[in-house]
């Protein structure tokens, strides 16, 4: 599903990925983690080219992220993001946000996306919210909307950028139930959390990151239950996010 191949970026003169390479297969669930500052947040960007990437390339179901003749409207639609910080339209209703996407860049009619928007809606718990604006919502349930609303594009893959570090601890829990219920139906992911109870229960594989580079990529019992065999660095991380 997702090839990701030799990947470096810079800021000007500040090299933020180096060399980069992993690979998604449909239906898997990849947690990326690290300190804060390791590039993941960068790297589950260039995914749908939110950020561009000098060196290497990216591959989405065949597509090439970094082509210059690739769509990148039509390559987001097939890839779902949902951002730390919900990112919906606060002017908007929840029913408008589902449905707005589908009708400017999946030309649904309008009777079809809010159809389709109810039935999202209905799935993460919020179909009587639906008239209601952003604004009116808890940070929790606007994160359940900002799911659905990448949901009913229709994408094979979903990224998440650090779904829960914008929310207070109690409704962290109601996020994250809604992303396992999306791992356990099949769903392709690529989750950038700090939640490692998450990470034990659905991942597939576990990639860590520091300083740019992807410095562990191994199956979720390796990291967790292997620490004899795992890097100085990632040891290190764990010790101090298991104990918090």
């Amino acid at each position: 599903m997702i090839n990701i191949s030799d990947v470096s970026k810079w800021y000007g003169p500040f090299r933020v990925l180096t060399d980069c390479t992993t690979s998604i297969a449909p239906k898997d669930v990849v947690v990326i983690c690290g300190p804060s500052g390791s590039g993941k947040s960068t790297l589950i960007k260039t995914v749908n080219g939110l950020e561009p990437f000098q060196k290497g390339d990216i591959h989405v179901g065949g597509i090439s992220v970094g082509a210059a003749d690739t769509n990148l409207a039509s390559l987001r639609a097939r890839v779902g993001m949902v951002f730390q910080s919900f990112e919906l339209f606060p002017h908007l209703t929840v029913l408008q946000n589902l449905a707005l996407g589908q009708i400017k860049v999946l030309k649904r009619n309008r009777a079809a996306a809010e159809a389709k928007a109810l039935a999202l809606l209905d799935r993460v718990g919020l179909v009587a919210h639906a008239s209601k604006f952003p604004g009116q919502l808890s940070g929790g349930q606007q994160q359940r909307v900002a799911i659905a609303r990448a949901l009913a594009m229709d994408p094979e893959v979903m990224l998440f950028d650090e779904p829960t570090s914008a929310l207070d601890p109690e409704m962290v829990n109601e996020v994250l139930d809604v992303m396992i219920d999306l791992a356990r139906d099949g769903m392709t992911m690529a989750v950038v959390t700090h939640e490692m109870g998450f990470a034990r229960q659905v991942a597939n594989r576990v990639i860590f990151m520091d300083q740019g580079q992807i410095i562990e990529d191994v199956p979720k019992a390796d990291f967790f239950d292997c620490p004899d065999a795992r890097t100085d660095r990632a040891r290190q991380f764990l010790s101090k996010i298991l104990s918090s």
